[in-house]
């Protein structure tokens, strides 16, 4: 299937309409430039086909079926090697991509420890520097109030 027609709200934008037909409705009309076809010329896959579905967004807020056309003007059925083939191409390419965000999950993981960690470092160390000033602090008030005492005695 492929979207033929969508019709949107001008107000919102929400779709209100949408025709969707056979992938081999239509026939390949080929591109030509100045000099010749603008593609590498490949094998048509259209195919004339009517069948299609249009569906409207009703005012009670329902979808409503407006058209139908069933029959299809060509098998439906892919050969057995042909769907073979594919579905071999996309488990491998399923597989790939499965190993490669097992990887990047490992890799996420590890950077969340090595963050933690440092994060951890860095608490630790301003801990220690809250207390070294706080140490600082209360060694300069004694300090103060030993001054204070002295210059009252003079």
């Amino acid at each position: 299937m492929r979207v033929m027609s969508c019709r949107r709200s001008e107000r919102d934008g929400r779709i209100l309409a949408r025709r969707l037909g056979c992938n081999k409705e239509g026939h390949c009309v080929s591109i030509r430039g100045k000099f010749g076809p603008v593609r590498k010329p490949r094998a048509s896959t259209r195919e004339g086909c009517k069948a299609m579905i249009h569906v409207k967004y009703d005012k009670s807020s329902k979808w409503v079926i407006t058209k139908f056309i069933k029959d299809h003007n060509h098998p439906l059925v892919v050969s057995p090697r042909e769907a073979r083939q594919t579905m071999d191409e996309k488990d491998k390419k399923i597989q790939e991509l499965t190993a490669e965000l097992r990887n990047k999950k490992r890799l996420c993981t590890t950077y969340q420890e090595q963050l933690t960690a440092f994060t951890k470092i860095v608490e630790d160390y301003s801990d220690r520097l809250s207390k070294k000033v706080q140490n600082v602090v209360s060694n300069l008030k004694e300090f103060e109030s030993i001054d204070r005492e002295l210059s009252q005695h003079r």
